[in-house]
């Protein structure tokens, strides 16, 4: 098993990507891609199935473009995410560093995720079962994309990701459209009217429903009062125009219909505000792992200056901020930064301010002269790490503890070998915040050689 969930063969000093099957399958193989220095291929036929393989409990796995790995055992995800993270950082790093400790597993390993988004389309995608029963089938469906199609979405009737009422409030949505007729998401053309879905479950029991249209229908209001009437428990009821060429609204407006415009997230006692464009970690239970072991790395004795960097609604700033003397947190999206304030008054907190701009605009010489040399630096960066510009500024700063939580261990790693020349990597902890798909958090500590 190897990057991004794919297996890894050799045949006549040919390596080759096989995606859809598990180490120890005996397969034939189709050639999908041709590079030079490797191949790429899918399976056609099976001769002999991998011990590691279990019965993966999702109708949709295989034709779903997620959850990839339930056809393995949690352990054995456990055992290769942990290869990943530690052949990575020796691989693309190559610097010194400890014993990876064991990673941290998810707290839950089903129904771990408080946000889930769904996409309408008018010509749903058939499996070959499907094709093959000659049945007369529904096709305007709301579910997930299928693997590399933008264009093509499966009809999901249960996920295994979110909890109720997640599920019924999608098909609920889908069955009325249905029976209204109203126009579904036309993929291609961008045509339509309905277009996307967006559910958020917070720890407290808050619940969000966003429902993103093309265009205002006369068809819009009734769908949101039956969605009200229907599920009393959403607190926070919106809808977004958007008749961009992509779904993203952050430059939009987002109209709350009923409800509050914001839900609520818990952890360790604070409560932190979340809108329908603010970034949380969705993995809510799983987040805190990653936080505790983010604070345990940086240290605090209550003196420092800490500099949290891609600081998004301030959670990790606001988590620490009580073990600090002050933070500072720094994002590029300007609505993250307002509710990073938010979370720090109505946690009242007091000690931590936040600035808004590019990372490499921002944090620079003048910035430090103001602000103060940091003691500690955190940095959460997005799956592309650090800009070059921004991993020279934290040499020419040289705080004396760096912790790097990342998303990407690829990126990471390279991060790491340009930071080498100052520092040196003192403790590194994988956690895993995904089950059942290939992706891996992992927090590095660093320390000022």
């Amino acid at each position: 098993m190897v990057a991004e969930g794919k297996c890894l063969v050799r045949h006549d000093n040919l390596v080759i990507f096989v995606t859809g099957v598990a180490p120890g399958d005996v397969v034939d193989l189709r050639i999908t891609k041709a590079k030079k220095s490797f191949l790429e291929a899918v399976p056609t036929r099976f001769h002999k199935y991998s011990d590691l393989r279990v019965e993966p409990f999702c109708q949709h796995f295989g034709t779903c473009g997620g959850c990839k790995w339930q056809h393995l055992g949690y352990d054995t995800q456990l055992q290769y995410k942990q290869q990943q993270v530690e052949d990575t950082l020796q691989r693309i790093g190559k610097v010194e560093m400890p014993p990876v400790a064991p990673i941290q597993h998810s707290p839950a390993r089903t129904y771990y995720r408080n946000k889930l988004e769904y996409t309408f389309s008018h010509n749903g995608w058939l499996t070959n079962e499907q094709i093959q029963s000659g049945a007369e089938i529904e096709r305007r469906v709301l579910g997930f994309h299928t693997p590399a199609r933008f264009d093509k979405i499966i009809d999901v009737q249960h996920c295994w990701l979110q909890p109720e009422p997640s599920n019924e409030i999608r098909l609920a949505v889908r069955n009325y459209a249905h029976e209204h007729d109203l126009p579904f998401n036309n993929l291609v053309t961008q045509e339509g009217f309905l277009r996307n879905l967006i559910i958020r479950t917070a720890n407290t029991g808050d619940l969000m429903v966003i429902l993103q249209c093309y265009y205002h229908h006369d068809a819009l209001i009734p769908l949101l009062d039956y969605l009200h009437a229907k599920f009393p428990q959403i607190t926070s009821l919106n809808y977004v125009l958007n008749n961009k060429g992509n779904e993203t609204f952050h430059d939009l407006d987002v109209v709350c219909y009923k409800g509050e415009p914001h839900i609520h997230e818990e952890m360790e006692g604070l409560r932190f505000r979340v809108g329908p464009k603010s970034f949380y970690q969705t993995n809510s239970e799983g987040a805190y792992n990653l936080y505790k072991i983010a604070r345990d790395f940086a240290q605090l004795t209550g003196n420092e200056l800490v500099y949290d960097l891609y600081t998004g609604a301030g959670t990790i700033a606001n988590f620490v901020a009580r073990q600090a003397s002050k933070v500072l947190g720094v994002e590029y999206v300007e609505q993250a930064v307002q509710d990073a304030y938010v979370n720090s008054e109505i946690n009242n907190i007091t000690n931590t301010a936040f600035f808004a701009g590019d990372m490499k605009d921002v944090l620079t010489a003048d910035f430090t002269a103001q602000h103060g040399r940091p003691d500690v630096i955190i940095t959460d960066p997005p799956r592309a790490g650090m800009h070059p510009d921004v991993v020279q500024r934290l040499l020419e700063i040289r705080a004396p503890r760096i912790v790097y939580v990342s998303c990407n261990p690829a990126t990471q790693a390279r991060d790491l070998e340009l930071l080498d020349p100052a520092y040196r990597v003192t403790r590194v902890q994988p956690v895993d915040m995904f089950p059942h798909t290939h992706h891996v958090e992992n927090v590095v500590a660093l320390e000022l050689r």
